[in-house]
């Protein structure tokens, strides 16, 4: 079955100490199918049941979930051991598009993947609004984290404005076209994208509504095709916005949404696994999207 992506920024929080306990979680339960302990708290316990899911663990083959962690840089190669053993991936939240040189406070792909990270989040709207971030450098960006064998997990979004002026959706289809500009077809596939609302981020966000989320997520698998029209189609799409246990399982039936990757409701170890419990049933329900299966 295709892959459905479930993953946590960590954003700039957490010690070396409270990372390392985090990723042993982790470690720790990568087996939690097989062994078939329970869930780990009453409110994952009630949302499962109401789903008829069974208990699960991270790393499970036969979920078709991919768990990624984005630890801070300092923590970015603590975890990265840590997860060593399980099939947990790890990525940075950011880099540089320059090999090496005069960036002072920066690191480069070649860096991020020697602390042993397999995918580097690029053009977060934090970083575009606070560092002036540009579609120009996301795309420099994506080239050099696939030129050291990164996944580059492209993060875009609509601001509120763009939503009240029903310009949506060609916003977000800019960014991604500008983003993946002169990718090679046969790289697209390496690529993940991410949908973010900027309305739905942070402490004061709100969800899209699935339908909303639909349609964007569909505009976005339509600028992929024209891109490239056969490894367009296996270009992930992922979901993020105020993602949580109690909507979870809505965006995961929806066409063209191929993962979602979540902010505070997984700053918990606990929270995202408890999260992952309830994607391994809501992903039994039939769902377009891309078609690969991740390497």
């Amino acid at each position: 079955m295709a892959i459905f992506w479930l993953g946590t920024s960590w954003k700039m929080n957490k010690t070396l100490e409270e990372a390392r306990g985090y990723a042993r979680v982790l470690a720790s339960r990568a087996d939690l199918a097989a062994t078939g302990v329970d869930t780990g708290t009453a409110e994952v316990d009630t949302e499962v049941r109401r789903l008829g899911a069974e208990p699960a663990g991270v790393g499970t083959e036969a979920a078709g979930v991919e768990v990624f962690v984005v630890p801070p840089f300092t923590a970015l190669a603590l975890v990265a051991r840590e997860l060593a053993g399980c099939r947990v991936r790890v990525g940075a939240q950011n880099m540089h598009w320059a090999e090496e040189g005069a960036g002072t406070g920066e690191i480069s792909a070649r860096m991020v993947r020697d602390c042993g990270a397999t995918l580097v989040e690029l053009g977060h709207s934090e970083r575009r609004v606070a560092f002036g971030e540009t579609d120009c450098t996301v795309n420099l960006k994506v080239h050099a984290a696939l030129r050291v064998g990164l996944r580059p997990l492209i993060c875009v979004g609509d601001t509120a404005q763009e939503r009240t002026f029903g310009v949506s959706a060609e916003s977000v289809v800019r960014q991604v076209k500008m983003a993946l500009h002169e990718v090679a077809a046969a790289d697209m596939p390496r690529a993940l994208i991410a949908y973010e609302p900027v309305w739905a981020i942070g402490d004061a966000g709100t969800p899209a509504e699935p339908d909303y989320a639909a349609k964007i997520h569909a505009a976005i698998r339509a600028a992929l095709a024209d891109l490239a029209p056969e490894s367009g189609r296996r270009v992930p799409i992922l979901y993020g916005g105020s993602v949580n246990l109690s909507n979870a399982a809505s965006f995961c039936g929806i066409a063209n949404v191929d993962g979602l990757f979540v902010g505070r409701a997984a700053w918990r170890a606990q929270g995202l696994l408890d999260l992952k419990c309830v994607v391994d049933r809501a992903i039994g329900c039939p769902r377009g999207g891309a078609a690969s299966v991740a390497p």
